[in-house]
């Protein structure tokens, strides 16, 4: 007996990854409730090699229809870009990779829902994890009709009887019991769990890791990469233009091979427990570091003060799940306002997995030489410091009196 209103035969879309759970995923629908089961595939900078094969791997597992979707260039216009502006970092190390494909996903699946007149979608989440709370907040959100099955939830087998049940039914997937990590991939990241990462104590393995170089084993010479913006995104690299699929990507390849981008994190779940997950993210670590010091150029005292508080909201309401909360666009439009000023380009250096601000330069800058040096060109009057310190320290001075009394 299952939770949820349905009734047999009903068709469900399920997002397909080709990985344990939603290949299992496949069987398991139609199994439990003879559904018509349709997959949906999303493209997001995970290189799927064949889209194709994806597809036909869905139907001979008994899909009846199948979409395969490139979305990369919406992923990065409409979420990638956006967290860029804010600096979209949970608990100040995590750049958000998963979470931002979520809501996109969501998306998607409610959209073929409606094109193929579906009462229900489906995804891979477990019990335990974040992605279930994401993709069923985003979809009731956007269908508050639409019935939402997660097998994972449902199942109550362990990775081991996954693999063992994938086995006795003959479902091929990219995991086994010398490889028990879970992964998830995108243009902006990976991240690796499961397995021996449960154990917080455990290094892990190099085998664990797919887009970055062992920081020991990287070049011996540092290299040095410039990235440029304009109000807040990023347009160019090394003085060229690109797209930013393509310069993502670029990063990935060129930062990875130096070893950048390594997170080992024990991060607080939406449902309330710890957990210890690894992630690679050479292209958003470089992208964030030079973001960041060109916002320190372009934007005010308060400015900055304010937005890292603004920042930190906007990034635990993405890992949360409330990509679709109105609080989002209100905290975007703040935050689209503040990068009208941050343009130009900054300079970095990528060595042994550390990646350092070297240069920057911006038309916009509030960095004033003529104020800050203290050569013969010097333009400030110290004089008038003396005041400024007498006013400041006032409330101090005041409060230092009463407590020698």
């Amino acid at each position: 007996m299952h939770a949820y209103n349905l009734v047999l035969n009903m068709k469900v879309i399920l997002a397909y990854s080709g990985g344990l759970d939603t290949s299992i995923a496949v069987k398991w629908l139609a199994d439990e409730y003879d559904a018509e089961v349709v997959t949906v595939t999303l493209e997001l900078g995970q290189e799927i090699s064949d889209l194709k094969a994806v597809e036909d791997k869905a139907k001979k597992l008994g899909a009846v229809n199948t979409y395969s979707i490139d979305a990369r260039k919406e992923f990065v216009k409409d979420y990638i870009f956006p967290s860029i502006k804010a600096n979209g970092m949970y608990e100040g190390k995590y750049p958000l990779s998963t979470a931002l494909g979520r809501p996109l996903i969501a998306k998607k699946l409610v959209e073929i829902a409606g094109k193929e007149g579906a009462c229900a979608v489906s995804h891979g989440s477990t019990g335990k994890g974040n992605d279930q709370v994401r993709f069923d907040v985003a979809i009731n959100t956007l269908n508050p009709d639409l019935e939402i099955i997660a097998p994972a939830r449902d199942w109550g087998m362990s990775r081991e009887e996954l693999i063992a049940y994938a086995e006795k039914h003959g479902i091929g997937v990219p995991v086994t019991k010398k490889d028990p990590y879970s992964y998830d991939t995108n243009l902006w990241g990976r991240s690796a769990e499961a397995g021996p990462l449960e154990d917080p104590m455990f290094e892990p393995s190099e085998e664990s890791y797919g887009l970055t170089q062992k920081p020991e084993e990287a070049p011996d010479k540092p290299e040095y990469v410039e990235v440029g913006f304009n109000e807040g995104i990023p347009v160019s690299l090394n003085g060229k233009s690109q797209s930013g699929i393509d310069l993502i990507r670029n990063l990935n390849s060129i930062a990875g091979a130096h070893g950048v981008g390594r997170i080992d994190l024990i991060e607080d779940r939406i449902i309330g427990i710890k957990s210890r997950e690894t992630y690679e993210c050479p292209a958003a670590t470089v992208i964030f570091e030079a973001h960041k010091e060109l916002e320190r150029m372009t934007l005010t005292r308060e400015q900055l003060v304010f937005k890292e508080i603004v920042d930190s909201k906007w990034s635990r309401l993405v890992y949360f799940g409330l990509w679709y909360e109105p609080l989002m666009m209100d905290l975007d439009s703040y935050i689209n306002q503040s990068q009208a000023q941050v343009t130009g380009k900054v300079r970095l250096k990528l060595y042994k997995g550390g990646v350092s601000v070297v240069g920057r330069d911006s038309p916009k800058s509030l960095y004033d030489l003529g104020l800050a040096t203290y050569s013969g060109k010097d333009s400030f009057d110290s004089k008038s410091a003396l005041g400024f310190i007498k006013l400041w320290g006032l409330p101090s001075k005041l409060a230092g009196r009463r407590l020698i009394k």
